[in-house]
């Protein structure tokens, strides 16, 4: 059962429900109404007929008002009958204790099916007590309550018919803009990732709905686009070096080589096989990094000997580099040096920008400042190189992208890219700026481990959302 004809039935069952209710109260009322009307009717029967006894001694006009299967008899104390109106009907029979009744309550009522009667205690000229008993059937209130049903019931029938007509109308007029989202949501796909859901009212929940899935598709192409890019720069960089080497092999192939020659073209290749492990490696750091940040190992971990551990694996790489460390300030307590870390991959960050910072310098050196604040750790990285132009900047982050000022140097354009993903894994920030010939400088902010456990773990999952779009 689709939602459509749901609501209708609920609606109409609502509805229904309602106007039974209303109905059954009208009809009882007015019941009550009739027979109370009745029952007054009978009683002033009964009196006037008492009244008429008296006077005329038992000879009563023929031409008072009479009601159907209408009797009105009158007893003494005792129960015998002192006078009945209708010797041809037979006589209504009094409950047990119906007289005595009378005669405390001063009027008692009885029914026997349709028949309704009234016993009302009367004093005569004498003193003596009588009770008179009127009985009869209510015809035309009968004939009422009948046509009342009958108008409750076709009417409540005509009302439901109609409920359910407009219940349709209302509920296929509520879900129109249901169809129409579902029907542009159906033309979306990879081709026109682009496209956007339209809705005509713009203040409801399905409107938010709409927006809310908008903002979805965003992030999707954000992430497609992101996709695409990403296996379109690693296809072209790993292609390259590959490239080269089939070259090589073919042109040492062409004609018998010499030794030296053969020695030559191995150390080419080689040299391209490193290059490849080189981007290889860090494709598969960038997609660690991009992974479920609950299946880190965080630690806690000192950052200067995360540092100093930088420092010391790049000079084993690279002895003619020169990096400087220096403390702007010492914390107030050893406490504060320690950050909750996944140690291995905080440190290919650092790593990255030393090494950075070193290559695109003719000088081949870099500074590493750190300055102790409440709460974080910030590192200032910087150098005396190249520099970045100001149109490149925003663009620095994004994987495969190079520098106009440093395309002559070796790279592939996955560093920066990480080190951002694993700064952002840690809760921290990191801003460039940079002037072409001048050098560039690299800030980094890091919570200290004074965040509660409570918050990390929060964060860490936050950051299992917000990376996904980027996991390759």
């Amino acid at each position: 059962m689709n939602i459509r004809t749901r609501l209708t039935l609920l609606f109409v069952m609502l509805v229904a429900s309602i106007l039974l209710l209303f109905s059954v109260t009208i009809y009882y009322l007015y019941d009550q109404f009739r027979a109370q009307e009745f029952e007054q009717r009978l009683e002033e029967k009964a009196l006037t007929t008492a009244r008429f006894w008296e006077n005329v001694s038992q000879a009563l006009p023929d031409d008072l008002p009479a009601m159907a299967n209408e009797q009105v008899t009158i007893y003494d104390e005792q129960g015998r009958i002192l006078y009945n109106s209708n010797k041809l009907l037979a006589r209504f029979p009094l409950p047990s204790g119906f007289i005595r009744s009378v005669l405390q309550k001063h009027t008692q009522t009885a029914h026997l099916g349709d028949i309704e009667a009234i016993g009302v205690s009367h004093s005569n000229r004498q003193g003596d007590k009588l009770v008179i008993v009127a009985s009869a059937f209510d015809r035309y209130g009968f004939s009422k309550l009948k046509r009342l049903r009958e108008i409750l019931f076709f009417g409540w029938l005509l009302c439901l018919a109609i409920t359910g007509i407009s219940g349709y109308l209302f509920a296929n007029d509520a879900l129109r803009p249901v169809s129409e989202i579902v029907a542009q949501v159906n033309t979306i796909s990879a081709t026109n990732i682009h496209q956007r859901l339209r809705v005509g009212r713009q203040r409801d929940e399905l409107a938010y709905l709409a927006r809310t899935f908008n903002d979805m598709l965003t992030r999707l192409e954000e992430a497609f686009i992101s996709q695409k890019s990403f296996v379109s720069h690693a296809s072209h960089e790993l292609r390259t070096p590959l490239t080269v080497m089939m070259g090589q092999i073919e042109v040492t192939l062409l004609q018998p080589r010499s030794q030296a020659d053969y020695e030559a073209a191995l150390d080419g290749l080689l040299d391209e096989v490193k290059s490849m492990i080189r981007l290889v490696n860090g494709l598969l750091e960038l997609a660690r990094a991009s992974a479920d940040a609950t299946t880190l190992n965080y630690q806690p971990v000192r950052i200067d000997e995360l540092l100093w551990q930088a420092q010391s694996h790049i000079i084993q790489r690279k002895p003619q580099y020169e990096i400087d460390i220096d403390f702007e300030n010492l914390p107030a307590q050893e406490e504060d040096l320690v950050i909750i870390a996944e140690e291995s991959l905080l440190l290919t960050a650092l790593q990255n920008l030393m090494e950075n910072g070193c290559k695109y310098s003719p000088d081949e050196r870099v500074t590493v400042r750190i300055l102790f604040e409440s709460g974080q750790v910030n590192l200032i990285i910087s150098d005396n190189g190249y520099g970045i132009p100001r149109a490149d900047l925003p663009h620095i982050f994004e994987p495969f992208f190079r520098s106009s000022s440093t395309m002559t140097v070796s790279g592939h354009g996955i560093g920066l890219a990480l080190t951002r993903r694993i700064i952002e894994l840690h809760h921290g920030q990191i801003v460039v700026e940079s002037e072409v010939g001048r050098g560039t400088t690299f800030r980094i902010s890091l919570p200290t481990q004074q965040q509660t456990p409570a918050n990390r773990v929060t964060s860490f999952s936050s950051d299992r959302e917000r990376l996904a779009g980027f996991n390759h």
